[in-house]
């Protein structure tokens, strides 16, 4: 794990050497495999979400905002929204490993167990016996935790991906959202998110009714 978090270190001193050349606006996230996708796959509207699972302003959106987001556009079919890890500190890392640990179709509930105890797991000098223990109520045997949190394909996936997003996206900050390709950074209130959506869903709308007149 500490050679994971060398490497991570040395990923954001590069970044620092390269701030000269920001990334392209047409630089925007795409899904791929591997990405953990809460609501429908033919969802018109998709949120990426770039989060750390010990940022504060992450766990206030998780809580404030996120309900009602899931309620009113993702349970009905009108948005997605891919989670995309941007750990800020070897805690957070370590409890990036453990949410991907499970069932992709838990991972969403991990996320939000994780930012509702954020003040008990996040702050420990060593989270590992906090976070097993909400391992273990997700089904996560103590065996499997251990294979999950040494596993440095993973750890090395996870801080690849968040140099990615540094330099393509120009990510440097938490939470920062893609709304079909638009940024938006930090914990918006709900209204001002749902500007965004409605933005996202009239742009939609035209080319709904040019592809249906032809």
């Amino acid at each position: 794990m500490r050679k994971i978090w060398l490497a991570l270190a040395a990923f954001v001193l590069l970044g620092t050497l390269l701030a000269g050349a920001p990334a392209r606006a047409a630089d925007v996230p795409q899904l791929t495999p591997d990405d953990r996708v809460l609501g429908k796959a033919d969802a018109k509207i998709t949120i990426f979400e770039f989060f750390s699972l010990t940022c504060p302003h992450c766990a206030e959106f998780s809580q404030e905002s996120f309900p009602k987001l899931k309620a009113e556009w993702i349970d009905t079919g009108k948005a997605k929204l891919v989670y995309r890890d941007y750990p800020l500190d070897k805690n957070a890392l370590k409890a990036a490993m453990v949410a991907r640990c499970g069932p992709p179709e838990r991972y969403p509930a991990f996320v939000e167990t994780l930012f509702k105890q954020q003040l008990i797991w996040g702050v420990q000098p060593d989270p590992t016996e906090a976070l097993r223990k909400i391992a273990r109520l997700g089904g996560i045997g103590d065996d499997q935790f251990d294979k999950c949190v040494n596993d440095d394909a993973t750890s090395k996936a996870i801080v690849g991906a968040e140099y990615e997003a540094q330099q393509k996206y120009g990510v440097d900050s938490t939470p920062t959202f893609f709304i079909n390709g638009k940024k938006l950074v930090g914990a918006l209130p709900y209204p001002d998110f749902v500007k965004a959506l409605e933005s996202a869903s009239a742009s939609i709308a035209p080319t709904i009714r040019t592809a249906q007149a032809q």
